[in-house]
C-alpha cells in the first residue's frame, strides 16, 4: 500500500470484537518506556550517567462520543462500580478508516476496564451536542 495522507475523522471503537460504533474524538493512544538512570565510571575515573529501559506503561485511553439510545458504554462502566472489575475487562480496538471506510490503521488494547464515564454538559442556552465520555484503563497497546 502506498503512504497516503489518512484524516482522523472516521473511527470506531471495538470492544471483545464487537463495533460499539464511532466515535468524535480518542486521546492517549500512546505508550511510553520509563527511563532508568545510574552512574557509571569511565576507565578514566570520569562519572558519567548511562540511561536503561525500564518498564513499559500506557496512557489511559479517553474516548468521546455523541450521546444515542445505546447504553454500552454505561453498562460497561456500571460493571465496575458494582465491583465486577475482573468480569469488566475487556480485549479492545480502536480502528482507523480511510474514505472508502476501507480499514487502515487498528490499535488494540489490552486487559480494559473504564475507569471514568461523564455525560454531557447540559445547558439549555447553547444548541451544542450531546456528548458522552469514558476514561480507559488497560494493560497494553499494539499497532495491529
Amino acid at each position: 500500500m502506498a503512504d497516503q495522507l489518512l484524516t482522523t475523522f472516521s473511527f470506531h471503537v471495538e470492544l471483545d470484537g464487537v463495533d460499539i460504533g464511532a466515535f468524535k474524538e480518542a486521546s492517549g493512544v500512546e505508550s511510553e518506556t520509563e527511563i532508568i538512570e545510574y552512574k557509571e565510571a569511565t576507565d578514566k575515573g570520569k562519572m558519567i550517567i548511562r540511561k536503561a529501559p525500564g518498564a513499559m506503561k500506557w496512557s489511559d485511553i479517553t474516548l468521546k462520543k455523541c450521546i444515542d439510545s445505546a447504553t454500552d458504554l454505561w453498562d460497561w462502566r456500571r460493571e465496575v462500580e458494582e465491583g465486577a472489575i475482573d468480569a469488566a475487562r475487556r480485549t479492545g480496538s480502536i480502528v482507523l478508516y480511510d474514505s472508502q471506510q476501507t480499514e487502515v490503521a487498528r490499535w488494540n488494547f489490552e486487559a480494559a476496564w473504564p475507569s471514568k464515564w461523564k455525560g454531557a454538559d447540559l445547558n439549555a442556552g447553547e444548541d451544542s451536542i450531546a456528548v458522552e465520555e469514558i476514561t480507559i484503563t488497560h494493560e497494553g497497546l499494539k499497532r495491529a
